[in-house]
């Protein structure tokens, strides 16, 4: 994947891959990253998959067996006439996803919102809090590019769930050769 993030075009714009089912760049990173933070925190084995049934990925834990299928939602960069803050964006691109076919649609379903929409600050509990109801979706996750230094990409991944108090926040660095990667908890 390292070409496709060092060039942010295709994580924008390509085209789905045929080897991995008709996922896209993005969808394939931001799965990776959920994979690499949720093993890093609860030492387990995800790994992800396509998805056979049209999905966007399936991750699947080696230990239990258990599996979730994603759906994606992308976020692109902001035009100068959108001046919604990063919560209504968010909320947006999850309503949009949540009304495509209601229970019957997301049920069983781990949503992840993929933020390409530049920079601003925004506050996942208050996303958390504010999820429409019902959810449908099992999960909601929020992954998205937070800034590169000195070659190293450092990216948020954040579980919108406040219900045990703060929406588990984490940073993944990627290393300058994308060889190691670090995670790590902000809230």
């Amino acid at each position: 994947m390292e070409p496709f993030i060092r060039d942010g075009t295709h994580l924008r714009t390509g085209r789905p891959f045929k080897r991995l089912g008709g996922m896209r760049s993005r969808e394939a990173l931001a799965n990776w990253l959920l994979c690499v933070t949720v093993n890093a925190v609860d030492q387990r084995k995800l790994t992800f998959s396509s998805d056979p049934t049209g999905g966007d990925g399936i991750i699947h834990d080696e230990a239990s067996g258990d599996t979730w299928l994603t759906e994606h939602v992308y976020i692109p960069p902001r035009s100068a006439a959108d001046s919604r803050d990063l919560k209504a964006l968010i909320l947006d691109a999850i309503e949009q996803k949540r009304s495509k076919g209601g229970h019957a649609y997301a049920s069983g379903k781990t949503l992840v919102v993929f933020l390409d929409a530049g920079t601003g600050m925004w506050f996942p509990n208050r996303v958390a809090r504010e999820l429409p109801q019902p959810l449908h979706f099992e999960a909601v996750w929020a992954v998205g590019l937070q800034g590169v230094s000195e070659g190293v990409y450092t990216y948020g991944v954040t579980l919108l769930d406040a219900t045990e108090g703060d929406a588990p926040t984490y940073i993944v660095c990627i290393s300058v050769d994308f060889d190691l990667w670090e995670v790590i908890i902000i809230q």
